[in-house]
């Protein structure tokens, strides 16, 4: 739900900067005098532009990249802090208690009694003892 609130936030931004940038584009004028080419408004007219520019890329950073991070960081420190005989989840659904863990995969018990071995990055998280009968 909220990665579509997200999506329609930023689609709606990204359609109000071209509306923006389409009404700030200097026009050229043919002055009284005859002159042809002249522009009207300098730098100052795409003032508008670039500051709405760096409001979509705080806007971006702040709605997804800075939240991304912070879940990948959350994440890591959990991985870092497993130890042997915790209960976990993988991301593929597998339940399983830590029988040991290696550099870059923990090896798993799971129900049946097997062993199997996954990368680091694909446990979920820790589960109670409870969900794991279930």
């Amino acid at each position: 739900m909220k990665s579509k609130i997200l999506s329609l936030v930023l689609i709606l931004s990204l359609v109000v900067i071209a509306a923006v940038m389409a009404g700030c584009v200097p026009a050229t004028e043919t002055p009284a005098g005859g002159e042809e080419g002249t522009t009207t408004g300098g730098i100052t007219s795409y003032l508008p532009i670039i500051v709405i520019l760096v409001l979509l890329f705080g806007m971006f950073y702040f709605l997804m990249i800075r939240p991304a991070r912070q879940r990948e960081k959350k994440h890591d420190e959990m991985v870092e802090q497993l130890a042997v005989g915790d209960r976990v989840i993988t991301a593929s659904g597998i339940f399983g208690v830590i029988e040991s863990i290696g550099q870059d995969s923990i090896v798993l018990k799971v129900e049946s009694g097997a062993t199997i071995r996954v990368t680091k990055g694909s446990i979920l998280g820790l589960h109670s003892a409870e969900t794991m009968g279930r």
